[in-house]
């Protein structure tokens, strides 16, 4: 098995730069803004986000939220995976652009399910997606607004984004 390293820790702050300056220009700025994470890797990211964010708007509070999609999932059993913690501000969903981030995006499966778990919040303004990294081979008629990289791979190959919060180092890596 062959692993290829395809963004570093700089590569990944770069993108995620972008990203936070790509929202604001879509929203037109800072307000009604909701940067909510799909859990494993999507929250930290979302986190960076926020915090990338604010130093933008040092001004403005950016509020973020974790989205546990664990029982709304088609393609797993739900009673395989541990449920997990779902986190969303006090001020709730209702009449704001809600930017769900994950790390990895290929079929859209997981963001059919973040869709679904969201309405039980209630009706977002608008729903924008932000990712890491699009890596294709779509199920589902599912895009990203915002894109980290994109980055076309055989179905045979894995990516895996590690994040120095959960696995000690940031790296994008492909393996065979």
């Amino acid at each position: 098995m062959t692993d290829r390293t395809v963004l570093s820790e700089l590569d990944i702050l770069r993108a995620l730069k972008r990203i936070a300056h790509e929202i604001l220009e879509a929203n037109s700025g800072p307000e009604d803004l909701l940067i909510v994470g799909i859990p494993t890797r999507g929250a930290p990211l979302a986190e960076r986000i926020c915090k990338i964010l604010k130093e933008i708007e040092p001004a403005h509070s950016f509020e973020s939220g974790v989205l546990d999609i664990t029982l709304y999932r088609d393609d797993q059993s739900a009673t395989s995976r541990q449920l997990g913690h779902t986190s969303i501000p006090v001020s709730g969903v209702h009449d704001k652009t809600v930017v769900l981030v994950d790390d990895v995006l290929f079929s859209g499966r997981t963001i059919r399910a973040a869709l679904d778990a969201l309405t039980e919040f209630g009706r977002p303004r608008q729903v924008k997606l932000a990712v890491l990294v699009d890596r294709g081979h779509r199920e589902l008629p599912i895009r990203p607004d915002f894109v980290g990289k994109n980055l076309p791979t055989a179905i045979s190959e894995h990516v895996a984004v590690n994040l120095v919060e959960i696995d000690g180092v940031d790296q994008v890596v492909i393996s065979e």
